[in-house]
C-alpha cells in the first residue's frame, strides 16, 4: 500500500509539493465516513504509480489548506505536477475514471 505522508502544517504541505515533482494531496476530516472509505482504495490505486508521492492533510488541523487550494468539501484529492494542479477529484470519486485520468497523465509525464 502506498506510503502516506502526514502533513500537519501548511508549511509541510508546501514543502511536500516543492520536494516532489508528482505529489498527490488527500484532504479529509476525522468525522467524514466517506473520507475513511476512500483512503485505502486511493492508496491501493496509487501503488501503480511509483513516482507519485501521497500526502494526507487533516483539514480540521490545517484549516488554512481550504483557502490555499479553494476546498469547499472533503474528501478532496489533488494531483500536483511541478507545483501545479493537474487533477482534482472530490466527495464522490469514481475510481475507474480516476484510474483512467491518472494513467493518461502519468504516461504523458513519464515518457
Amino acid at each position: 500500500m502506498k506510503k502516506l505522508n502526514e502533513l500537519a502544517t501548511l508549511n509541510m504541505v508546501e514543502e511536500f509539493i516543492e520536494n516532489h515533482e508528482l505529489s498527490f494531496l488527500y484532504v479529509s476530516r476525522p468525522e467524514c465516513s466517506t473520507c475513511h472509505a476512500i483512503l485505502p482504495k486511493l492508496r491501493e490505486l496509487l501503488d501503480h504509480y511509483p513516482l507519485i508521492h501521497l500526502g494526507h492533510i487533516d483539514a480540521s488541523k490545517v484549516e488554512e489548506v481550504a483557502e490555499k487550494f479553494l476546498i469547499f468539501t472533503v474528501p478532496i484529492m489533488l494531483l500536483m505536477i511541478d507545483q501545479r494542479e493537474y487533477l482534482r477529484e472530490d466527495r464522490f470519486v469514481h475510481f475507474d475514471r480516476l484510474k483512467e485520468k491518472l494513467g493518461q497523465i502519468y504516461e504523458m509525464y513519464t515518457r
